[in-house]
Parts: structure tokens; C-alpha cells; sequence
């Protein structure tokens, strides 16, 4: 199949509003695949790449040459480059890489092009999630969408879904089965804004755990062999020796165990998230920091599927299986002020929050509802806009990804925080375009450096250090909340308050 007919779906995608439309979109480029091509083909639509790492950043994709005349790009041959691309390594590796992109760009027509970008840069905003994409697989194979779904949740891959699906129909799917040793997508929380609305959700009784500031792990044990996931399930069972010797020293022959991995100080306090991420992140390398697991939920035991039994028969047999030091704090609740009591325990003790629980909820595999509620102090700033990048995919055209400064009361600059284009409607960004080319200084294609007097409110989970700014902290998850015409840039907040928020010190020198 032509690269360019994806391209063409993906663009067809995109500017079509109505669902039905969308699906028989994304319905008729998965007919015309062909069968070594549904994994990669399918992976495009939905906006991804099948390689999870392809060491292209947004620097690779600056310096592009011009688009192709003719269209003679394959799905396969798109694949394989990137393939290539995503195992260039050692020295020379920067030259190499560069040399694959512009070999691949350069077979590229422009509407190819605008798609490649996209999937590189994960910005391709086409409205093909994966719940839109699972319906196009259905009615493409002819099988019912309950069969693809529920095949989606146990697989935890959407390309391996669309294959079985397409090549095998209804009795392929029927084999994908909760496979241990096979990760699959955890069950999400929504966010609440307090606990009093996180109950309405719930209902109650409910059961609150406290939510710890650690990383998302799965843990498969059968026998003596141990597999630790990450949310996004990636393998990282080397990376955490501790994890797998508590898990391999339970008095089980097969389980699946979902928890957060986290490290901790002398007193027994998380320690900042990101070293706890840092150790997580860190291939083959000895730490003296050890990540310990917690964990909260139980989804298979010895033979038998707890999937779709209710949380309360769950977190029964994981309390009956594992020592009460490996599980996460939890209590029963009838009252907003019991679960507030919870909550400002948590807090106490230094971690991110709690997640209040339907407890007669089945675990919703890779789904985020009401039976899963997150809670969690909100932090937020009002920072100045210190340039803007222009978008991709659906937002081409649009200034979107704005870079965020804030006030250093020494010297009257600004210092930069990172960046963000989570938070932004399209009606933001409608007006942010037209507000930053009003303020541009400069513009060289790729960012666009306004003056500093825009004011915008950001919402963040934390500060963590980082050696990639100037004031050596960035915000974590930061999103914006509104524009704050109210404010001057002299009034925004400071670097100083920036790190007593992360509890840092300002840089040396």
C-alpha cells in the first residue's frame, strides 16, 4: 500500500467532525493493507510509530529537504527505514541518523511529509484515538467491536489487535487471552478537584489508597521468572533488581501485580520523583538508590483471572498473598471528612495524594472512569511567555508549544521553566497565534521569540531538578489553565518561589 494513501486517510481523518465518517475512513485503509503491513499501517493511524524509540527528536526534524515531486513510498518501505533509523547506535550514530531521516524525508511528497513529522514528533492530532480506531478494526474485519476491544485491554497493543483481527477474524481474537508474562493496559484514575467530588463519583463506602510518588509498574511472576512493566509497557526488569527479588520471594507460582516502584530516604519518605525516575530510566547501571515496590492491585493468581472480579475480591486475596510492607496504605471511608483525613495523611508523609476506589468496580483495563478517582493538591504560577513553536499535525499553522518563563526579581529576566502545549483549545489557539505574532522578535520556522509580556496561568504536578535550564528546576505535567490579561510580566512569579516550591536551592555559580 502507498504511504501517500495513509497520508491521504490520515488527512481525511482529520478534517472530517463526524465519527461514523472518521471510522470508515480508518475502515477502508485497513482493507487495502497488505498483510505485512497491518502492524505498521495500523500503528500510523492511530498516529504512532510501531518502533517505540527512534532517536529522532524535534533538532532531527529542523533541517528537512524538499518534498518529492511523486509519491513512491510504501507502508513497507516507510517501516523499514525507521526500523533502521531506530537501531543507529555508537559512534558516528548522530551522522548516520541524520542521513536516514533526509533519505526518507526526501522520497517524501509534502503530504507525506506533514505525516512523518507528525509521527515523529507524536503531535499528529488527527481524532483516530485508539476507542475511534478499535471500531474502524471491527468493521473492517467484520467481528464485533466488544470482541476487538476486549482483546485491546488484554493485549495492550493495538497493533497486534489489528493483525490478529484482520488476518484471523473473530476466533484470532478470541485466542488473545491475559497471558502472563504479556503486559497489559493498567486501569486509569480521573481526577477529581477534591475529595468531596471524588466520593460523588465513587459512591461510598469507598477504599482510599494513598497515591505514592513513585513510577507505575506491572510485575509477571511465573516460577522463577520475574517481568516488570512500565505504564507504557516497556520492559525494565533489569532496571530493578529489588523489585524482582521481593516479587520472585512470594510464596506463589504465577501472579500479576499492579503498584508504583518508589525510592525512599533513611526516615522512610519518598525520595524526589525524579530520581526515582532517573534510577528507573538508567540501563545497566548500579545505583546505591534502590526502587521498592507497593502495590494495590492483584490481576491474576495461580492459574486463576481476577480481571472481572469486583476491587473489594481483589484487594482481598492481594492482602491474603502479600506481606502488608509490600502493599500501599489503605482504608475503608464513609464520609468526605474520613477520605480528607486520608488525604492530608498522605500528604504528610510526603506523597502525591490518594485515589479513592469503587470497591464493587471490576479492573476496567486500560480505561480511565469514575470507579478510579485521583486526588491531588494543584500548584499553580503565573509565568510569561518566552517564545512559542509552531504546531504539527492538526495544530499546523498554529503557534501551540509555548516556552515558559519565569521572573528573576535579581535582574528583572526571565527564566526559562520548560515547556507546554497541554490545556490549549482550539479557541486558545486560535487567539495565542494571533496575540504572538503580534509580539514576535523573531522567527526562524520552527520557534517563534516574542517579547516577554504575555502572562499565563499554569497548573503543575511538582518541581524537579533539571540541568537542561538555567535556573536548574522545570515543572512537571505543566498545563495551562487561562491567559491572564489582568497581569503584567512584572507581576508574574518568581524563580524563587519556583524552587521553594521543589524545596531546591538555586544553582551554584
Amino acid at each position: 500500500m502507498r504511504f501517500l494513501d495513509i497520508a491521504a486517510t490520515s488527512a481525511a481523518v482529520s478534517a472530517t467532525s463526524g465519527r461514523k465518517a472518521k471510522i470508515e475512513l480508518l475502515a477502508d485503509a485497513l482493507r487495502r493493507l497488505e498483510p505485512g503491513e497491518i502492524t505498521a499501517g495500523a500503528a500510523y493511524l492511530a498516529g504512532e510509530l510501531r518502533q517505540r524509540q527512534t532517536g529522532v527528536g524535534y533538532a532531527g526534524l529542523r533541517d528537512l529537504p524538499p518534498p518529492a515531486d511523486e509519491a513512491t513510498l510504501t507502508v513497507a518501505a516507510v517501516d523499514a527505514a525507521i526500523a533502521e533509523l531506530s537501531v543507529v547506535s555508537g559512534a558516528g550514530s548522530q551522522a548516520r541518523r541524520r542521513d536516514l531521516v533526509g533519505a526518507l524525508f526526501g522520497a517524501a511528497t509534502a503530504e507525506e511529509q506533514r505525516l512523518l513529522v507528525g509521527l515523529f514528533s507524536g503531535e499528529l492530532r488527527q481524532g483516530a484515538q485508539a476507542g475511534l480506531l478499535a471500531e474502524a478494526i471491527a468493521v473492517a474485519a467484520q467481528v464485533p467491536v466488544t470482541a476487538v476491544r476486549r482483546a485491546l485491554l488484554l493485549a495492550g497493543d493495538l497493533k497486534q489487535v489489528a493483525s490478529a483481527a484482520l488476518l484471523g477474524g473473530a476466533p484470532a481474537l478470541a485466542e488473545i487471552h491475559l497471558r502472563v508474562g504479556t503486559p497489559l493496559s493498567p486501569m486509569l484514575a480521573q481526577s477529581a478537584p477534591d475529595v468531596a467530588a471524588a466520593l460523588l463519583d465513587t459512591g461510598t463506602p469507598a477504599v482510599v489508597d494513598t497515591k505514592l510518588d513513585g513510577i507505575r509498574i506491572q510485575v509477571h511472576r511465573s516460577g522463577d521468572e520475574v517481568a516488570v512493566f512500565t505504564r507504557s509497557l516497556d520492559d525494565i526488569t533489569a532496571r530493578l533488581p529489588d523489585v524482582v527479588a521481593a516479587v520472585r520471594a512470594l510464596p506463589v507460582r504465577e501472579i500479576i501485580l499492579d503498584g508504583e516502584a518508589m525510592a525512599l530516604d533513611a526516615s522512610g519518605r519518598p525520595r524526589p520523583f525524579q530520581e526515582t525516575s532517573s534510577r528507573a530510566a538508567t540501563r545497566g547501571a548500579t545505583s546505591s538508590v534502590a526502587l521498592m515496590p507497593y502495590f494495590f492491585d492483584l490481576l491474576h493468581l495461580d492459574g486463576t483471572d481476577l480481571l472481572d472480579e469486583p476491587g473489594r475480591v481483589r484487594w482481598a486475596a492481594l492482602a491474603d498473598t502479600l506481606p502488608a510492607d509490600l502493599t500501599v496504605g489503605r482504608e475503608t471511608v464513609e464520609t468526605p471528612e474520613q477520605a480528607a483525613a486520608a488525604f492530608a495523611a498522605a500528604l504528610a508523609a510526603g506523597q502525591e495524594g490518594i485515589v479513592v476506589k469503587a470497591p464493587e468496580a471490576p479492573y476496567d483495563v486500560g480505561r480511565r472512569g469514575a470507579a478510579w478517582v485521583k486526588v491531588k493538591p494543584r500548584h499553580t504560577l503565573d509565568l510569561v511567555v518566552l517564545a512559542v513553536e509552531w504546531g504539527h499535525g492538526r495544530r499546523r499553522g498554529w503557534l501551540s508549544n509555548l516556552h515558559l518563563g519565569a521572573r528573576d526579581p535579581g535582574t528583572g529576566e526571565f527564566v526559562m521553566l520548560g515547556k507546554t502545549f497541554k490545556g490549549l483549545t482550539d479557541e486558545l489557539l486560535r487567539w495565542q497565534t494571533e496575540r504572538f505574532k503580534e509580539l514576535a522578535v523573531s522567527d526562524d520556522g520552527w520557534v517563534v521569540r516574542v517579547r516577554p509580556e504575555q502572562v499565563v496561568e499554569i497548573a503543575f504536578d511538582g518541581v524537579q531538578t533539571s540541568p537542561r535550564y538555567p535556573g536548574g528546576v522545570a515543572l512537571r505535567f505543566a498545563r495551562v489553565l487561562r491567559y491572564r490579561d489582568d497581569k503584567r510580566a512584572a507581576e508574574a512569579d518568581t524563580i524563587d518561589m519556583v524552587r521553594a516550591i521543589g524545596g531546591h536551592q538555586a544553582p551554584a555559580g
